[in-house]
């Protein structure tokens, strides 16, 4: 109990790092829609904005553990932080001057930031207390996370989807006036929310850098060969590779998918739905608000879920073994998917909003599992979990591919399939 005492507060520090790379992982969920209308993209172009995102995690993750080796957790999340306050700059030229290239080179360079504070904060979590609870503080640290995710859904649908996209032929019939003043106002539309951003991590890095944060756990000990030996670890990177790759396909393509399904139409023909959206984006008159920032504005029940699932998780964690609850929201998240496949309207809504909550306890639950046992080999451990992250660049871009070639429905089958992988990772690890 004195130990729990003595890191409450560095946990408490700790978890403003998870609630700031969740807001902004999900701010770029927002962009998707935007940028696909904006530059004319096909599902899978638009696939290429996460490709760009979450193939940092596979590039940095390892290297990013070397430098952790060397120069400590402080250290490492100032430079994740720095990184990141400079990537949020660069969209200021990239919607300046409506260059697809300079969006895929910021959201590269965010993602790299937030590589180093992922295999920098998750192993400290984990090792903030025995290691017995490590699984219940990671889902508490991860709700915080989650509550990053519930609050951008609705900054992405108030300030990047909340105008409407004008295809390259209506802007080529505009006036010179009318089209400079139309990209005045698709540049401020981005440029605003990354600004703040940007403010607010220079913040951060500044209070990071007088913050004294205790060393545990950090001794240079075991080796990669050692750490690779060791089937638990290449069985959790799987795990975590499937996971991301299904919440963020699910989550960049949802506006997509609610819209194809008319769900603009049913919405309005609920008062209490309209009720919701209106309360929402903050606007009385939703026939004044695009579609996408309409449907966009539900998304927040995705990620809320998710937040209120990990406050849930952690409770569960703590009275049952994490495995089994791993296994029960699963399979749960399963049957969700599948009955917003076999319904429509509000129900197909709901029913894969409800993915969301199941959502919320897989990443730090796979993520303990695998570092349970590992002892010294946790950071190495952490940079190797958090490659697997790259998940999110790979199966967003097969999922957009599938929705090209046969539709939602059969595209669906995809994230079905990771979350049946994840239900088998929990059964090995009961029984190892």
């Amino acid at each position: 109990m004195a130990q729990d005492k003595k890191y409450t507060s560095t946990f408490a520090i700790v978890t403003t790092l998870f609630f700031l790379w969740g807001f902004i992982t999900v701010l770029v969920d927002s962009l998707v829609p935007r940028l696909k209308d904006v530059f004319e993209l096909n599902y899978f172009q638009a696939g290429l904005v996460q490709f760009a995102f979450f193939i940092a995690y596979f590039i940095f993750s390892i290297p990013a553990g070397f430098m952790l080796d060397r120069v400590g957790y402080k250290k490492g999340v100032i430079i994740g932080l720095s990184t990141m306050a400079l990537a949020c700059l660069l969209f200021y030229p990239a919607s300046e001057y409506r260059l697809f290239g300079i969006f895929l080179l910021a959201y590269f360079m965010l993602a790299a930031g937030i590589t180093f504070l992922q295999v920098a904060a998750n192993p400290y979590v984990a090792v903030l207390g025995p290691e017995k609870g490590a699984s219940s503080r990671l889902n508490l640290a991860q709700a915080f996370n989650s509550l990053g995710t519930a609050i951008a859904p609705i900054t992405g649908a108030a300030f990047l989807l909340s105008d409407t996209i004008l295809s390259s032929k209506e802007i080529d019939a505009l006036s010179n006036v009318a089209k400079e003043e139309y990209y005045l106002r698709e540049a401020t539309a981005v440029q605003g929310p990354f600004l703040l951003v940007a403010g607010f991590i220079f913040l951060l890095v500044i209070g990071f850098i007088f913050i004294k944060l205790p060393a545990v756990n950090e001794e240079k000990k075991g080796t990669y060969s050692q750490l690779l030996s060791k089937p638990i670890i290449w069985l959790g990177a799987v795990g975590i590779f499937v996971y991301v790759g299904a919440e963020v396909a699910l989550g960049s393509y949802m506006v997509n998918y609610f819209i194809e399904n008319d769900l603009p139409v049913h919405i309005q023909k609920s008062s209490f739905m309209k009720t919701i959206a209106s309360t929402i984006l903050g606007k009385n008159d939703l026939a004044l608000v695009d579609a996408k920032a309409v449907v966009g504005a539900f998304v927040f029940f995705y990620w809320t879920g998710a937040m209120i699932g990990r406050f849930i998780g952690s409770f569960l964690t703590r009275i049952w073994r994490p495995h089994y609850v791993l296994i029960g929201f699963a399979i749960s998240a399963v049957i969700m998917i599948l009955l917003s496949i076999v319904t429509d309207g509000l129900w197909s809504m709901w029913t894969i909003l409800l993915v969301g909550l199941f959502n919320s306890i897989m990443f730090p639950t796979i993520f303990s599992l695998s570092l349970e046992g590992l002892g010294d080999l946790k950071a190495k451990a952490s940079g190797i979990l958090c490659t697997a992250i790259a998940g999110g660049a790979i199966i967003p871009i097969c999922f957009g591919a599938l929705i090209d070639f046969s539709g939602f429905n059969l595209a669906l089958l995809l994230p079905i399939c990771c979350y049946l992988y994840i239900v088998v990772f929990g059964f090995i690890r009961k029984t190892t």
